[in-house]
This record gives C-alpha cells, sequence and structure tokens, in this order.
C-alpha cells in the first residue's frame, strides 16, 4: 500500500533530523558543571558556543539570578494552578513592567508557542482567511492546525513575496470577512527581515487585512526599552497583533502577546485554550522576568544594544572578506551559511565541531530539502576573534565538504538563487 504524503513527508522528517543526531550534530546535552556563556560542554569537549539566542548575554547577570533566588524564597518552586483560576502576584508585577515596554494591552504567556495556540484561534473567525509565510515559524503553523480542523480557508505563499501576498488578497478578500497574513519579524532561520515598509502599505490599502507578526527574534536586541524589530519600525496600527518572547534576548521564560485594543486581549484571555488550560509560568522564571524587564527599562540596554551590533556588523565583515555564501546579508543576530544538501550540512557540522565550534546546521523540515545551511547565532558573549576563527574555518572547510558530498559552491548559488560573489 502506498503511502500517504503525511507518513512520506514524516519519513523524510526521520531520515534527516535521525541523521543529524547519529552525526553528533542533534539531541546533544550540555555537560557544563558552571556555565560561563561563551563555550558549552558535549562530551567532555568544550565548544565555542554559535548556537545560543540570548542574545545579549543576560542569563549570567547576578540581577536576574538575584530575581530568581527572591522569587524562589518567597513563593518556593512552584505556584500549581491554572491560570485560570488565580496566579502569583509575580505576573501582575511583570505584565505591568511589560506594558511600559510595549505600550500596548498585552498578556503574558507561560511559552509563546502556547500564546499562540490560545490566541490564533480565538482571533481567526470561520468566515476569515489565513495566509501563512512559507517560513513562519512553527509554533505558528502549529496554531493554525485547529483553524483547519474548523474549515478555516488555510494556504501558504513563498516567503517574503509581497507581490504574491497582494494578489492572495485582492481574491480571498471578495469571499471573506479578513485576510489574515502570519509571519515573523525576523526569520529563525534565514535571520532576514519581514518586509514592514510594504506590509504596512497593505494595511493602509485593504480594510479586510489584518496582520500576526510572531517577533520572537527580535525582541530585547532591538528597539526601546527592548519591544523589539516590529514595535520599533511599524508604527501603532488597529489591525497589527504582535507577539515577542522572553526565553532570548530577555533571559528567561514566556511570550508575550500584544493587542490592538483591550477587547481583543479580554478574548483571548478569557476563552484562549491555553490560558485556562495550562500551567503557569513558575515563581523562579517570573523573577528572572521581572528583573531583566528592569534591565531592559534602564539606561543600561542601549549599550548592551549596541555591543552586539558591533559583533553582528563584524560577523557580516567576515563573511564578506571570506566570501563566504551568506544567505541573506542581515543586521540580525542570526546568520546564515547556504550549503546545498544536507550531507553538506552534515559534513560542516562535524568539521567545525572537530575544530572546537558548535553551530546549528539547518536541514528539512526548517528549511526546503536543498536549501539546508549552517545557522549561526550572534551573541555578547562570544568575542571578535570567535568570530574571526569561524569564518575563517567556514572558508577553508566548505569547498572541501562540497567536493566530499560531490557539489560545488556553483550549485549552491544556484539552489539558493544567489549570485556569486
Amino acid at each position: 500500500m502506498a503511502k500517504s504524503r503525511s507518513s512520506q513527508h514524516l519519513h523524510i522528517v526521520e531520515q534527516t533530523l535521525g541523521r543529524a543526531a547519529k552525526e553528533g550534530l542533534l539531541h546533544l546535552m550540555a555537560e557544563d558543571f558552571v556555565a560561563n556563556g561563551r563555550s558549552v560542554r558535549v562530551e567532555d569537549t568544550d565548544y565555542v558556543n554559535f548556537g545560543s539566542c540570548s542574545y545579549l548575554g543576560l542569563e549570567l547577570d547576578a540581577r536576574i539570578k538575584a530575581g530568581t533566588i527572591d522569587a524562589v524564597n518567597r513563593y518556593g518552586s512552584q505556584f500549581a494552578s491554572s491560570r485560570g483560576y488565580i496566579c502569583t502576584g509575580l505576573y501582575g508585577e511583570a505584565e505591568a513592567l511589560l506594558g511600559r515596554v510595549f505600550n500596548r494591552p498585552l498578556i503574558l504567556a507561560p511559552s509563546l508557542t502556547l500564546g499562540h495556540m490560545s490566541s490564533i484561534p480565538v482571533l481567526v473567525e470561520d468566515e476569515d482567511a489565513v495566509i501563512l509565510d512559507h517560513q513562519v515559524h512553527a509554533s505558528v503553523q502549529m496554531a493554525v492546525g485547529p483553524l483547519r480542523q474548523r474549515g478555516v480557508k488555510v494556504e501558504m505563499i513563498r516567503h517574503n513575496h509581497m507581490d504574491m501576498l497582494e494578489s492572495r488578497i485582492k481574491k480571498l478578500q471578495q469571499t471573506h470577512k479578513k485576510v489574515w497574513y502570519m509571519a515573523d519579524g525576523i526569520y529563525s532561520m534565514y535571520g532576514d527581515f519581514a518586509k514592514l515598509n510594504e506590509l504596512t502599505e497593505l494595511l493602509n490599502r485593504y480594510e479586510s487585512f489584518h496582520l500576526y507578526i510572531d517577533d520572537a527574534h527580535g525582541s530585547g536586541w532591538m528597539g526601546k526599552y527592548g519591544a523589539g524589530f516590529v514595535h520599533s519600525q511599524l508604527p501603532y496600527h488597529p489591525r497589527l497583533f504582535l507577539t515577542a518572547s522572553l526565553a532570548k534576548s530577555f533571559a528567561t521564560a514566556g511570550g508575550v502577546l500584544i493587542f490592538p485594543d483591550e477587547e481583543s486581549k479580554k478574548k483571548v484571555r478569557c476563552t484562549g485554550p491555553t490560558m485556562n488550560f495550562s500551567g503557569p509560568i513558575q515563581p523562579p522564571l517570573l523573577g528572572a522576568a521581572i528583573a531583566s524587564i528592569k534591565i531592559h527599562l534602564s539606561p543600561e540596554l542601549p549599550q548592551l544594544q549596541k555591543r552586539l551590533r558591533e559583533r553582528i556588523a563584524y560577523f557580516r565583515l567576515m563573511a564578506t572578506e571570506n566570501k563566504v555564501p551568506l544567505f541573506m546579508d542581515s543586521a540580525s543576530p542570526i546568520g546564515f551559511i547556504s550549503v546545498g544538501d544536507p550531507e553538506v550540512a552534515y559534513n560542516m557540522g562535524k568539521r567545525l565541531k572537530a575544530a572546537g565550534y558548535f553551530t546549528n546546521i539547518a536541514i528539512f523540515p526548517a528549511v526546503p530539502y536543498k536549501n539546508a545551511g549552517l545557522r549561526i547565532a550572534i551573541n555578547n558573549h562570544l568575542q571578535f576573534e570567535d568570530i574571526k576563527s569561524l569564518m575563517d574555518l567556514i572558508a577553508e572547510h566548505l569547498p572541501q565538504a562540497l567536493a566530499e558530498e560531490n557539489s560545488s559552491i556553483e550549485e549552491v548559488y544556484e539552489a539558493f538563487g544567489m549570485e556569486i560573489v
């Protein structure tokens, strides 16, 4: 009997990720007795860590650790109740501080994934249509699942293709009440940005058009008070629904759902499934969140952001000087080195590990099968010499890895639609 399309997809995913795990590139466990932020210890070996999305490097900050300890001393290790019934007062304090960051109605969810699962099925009505960017985060795509079960029209378009988006808006608005476009502010694999200028024009042009943007990777390191990429670039709009994360630059836990009005907030707070039927952020991490948000609200934040921007700029310079195939020359802390076939990604991941560097390999299903790469995360723990050494190594080893896997740099550029430099 022939396998279903879904079964075939799962088989390919299992093969691709299983191979990466077998090669020692996924499903690893850090063995550090005391973390230092810059390196990670795996199987008795220390690696310079280019896989951490703690962009501002705050997870070891003494004030955040003190906030965690204080919360444990005051409230214990957990508050064992659904927030639908009752929550610790730390929630109120954290949300009040976040209100100063975003200046909009908001809800602090246990994680951004759980936040999406509460907000998207509630905000999108049966008469609406949803358009997903091909690279929108998997957590958003998961939250859209219940919409399909309800019969809501859901479709996907090519990544960041605004002409295609407008064409679909024109078509769908004829038969649907609202047309939602769901995208990332900064995309988690390629590190490129949403096209906010074009999206703003579409918001102004089509009254049925609504935006739902996951700005997890733009939170903290960008914008006043760390409000993020989207909030810093896109003026308030009554049809923009924004989300942010505390699990990266803020160095704690939780997802922030930011609404254009109190009515939408109340609707999600009362009827969102995970608002009523999942556990809360526990006191230790709420204590950490409060301490972190206070740092973001302080005059110290611009200096932390500047420190990161300098490292990002240096990474881009090293990519250019080494003629490394950086897919998007983006000013984000995520760099994507194009390698093409998954086999080349496995090969490069092992080569870099052998040289003492840990990077994330980006393979299917996170990216298209033939668009694998090295996902490089830049953060404030890294030193400039770390960045230079890594880029020198990639420039040296990529031609060798391509040759071993019967590929070439020309094939890589062709697969990604890039011009050879």
